[in-house]
């Protein structure tokens, strides 16, 4: 039996976001702050795509975390929250400005003590990372034509039972195009591979932009 899927228009996806949880003056303050950076604002991760990954962090182990991409710092908010207390979230970020005003953001919402940041090339982060099963979460928020190149760097890395997830794997719906753009075409290039990587279990979830999980056995 096929069941026709809800068409999530701009009114009911508001809905949504409205109805998730946890939205505090903390976040909200980081909301309004990249809402004044104009057309940059579409970095930050989705209200209710942030609830979802503190919901994933709070019912797996929640122990070591790593963010790839971290922007003004909302979704690592919520990572962090997600942790236990002892917790900690390793932030990767490419631009110093943008990792300041992360640090500023996470400190404000009073779980910086579980956050480290380092500056610079993401990949770069990760491969200096010791070969070994570590982290139980991992988000991959970056540079689009690298995600191929963050999903092998970090599966080495985690755990048994780790998730790896991916955000905008929809692309604003040019995943489906047949002449994709460099960086729709590493993302169409992931989301099949993913599909049938027996490395993995992975499922892809119609929220936001699109967010993929890659389950580590």
């Amino acid at each position: 039996m096929s069941i026709e899927p809800t068409r999530i228009d701009s009114e009911l996806a508001e809905y949504v976001r409205e109805h998730a949880s946890g939205r505090d003056e903390a976040l909200r303050l980081v909301e309004d702050e990249t809402a004044a950076m104009g057309d940059l604002q579409t970095m930050q991760t989705a209200p209710e795509q942030a609830a979802f990954l503190e919901m994933l962090v709070k019912l797996g182990r929640g122990r070591r975390a790593i963010e790839v991409g971290t922007f003004t710092g909302y979704g690592a908010i919520r990572i962090a929250r997600g942790l236990a207390d002892d917790g900690t979230l390793l932030c990767c970020e490419l631009d110093p400005e943008r990792a300041e005003v992360a640090r500023r953001n996470v400190d404000r919402a009073g779980v910086g003590e579980k956050v480290e940041f380092r500056v610079g090339p993401a990949i770069e982060t990760i491969r200096a990372l010791p070969e070994e099963p570590t982290y139980d979460f991992a988000y991959v928020d970056a540079d689009k034509t690298g995600y191929p190149d963050y999903y092998e760097a970090l599966l080495p890395r985690m755990s048994p039972g780790g998730l790896i997830t991916f955000d905008n794997v929809l692309m604003g719906g040019r995943i489906l195009d047949a002449d994709p753009d460099e960086g729709t075409a590493a993302m169409q290039g992931l989301n099949d591979l993913l599909v049938d990587d027996a490395r993995v279990d992975s499922v892809m979830l119609g929220m936001a932009d699109g967010l993929s999980l890659a389950r580590v056995p």
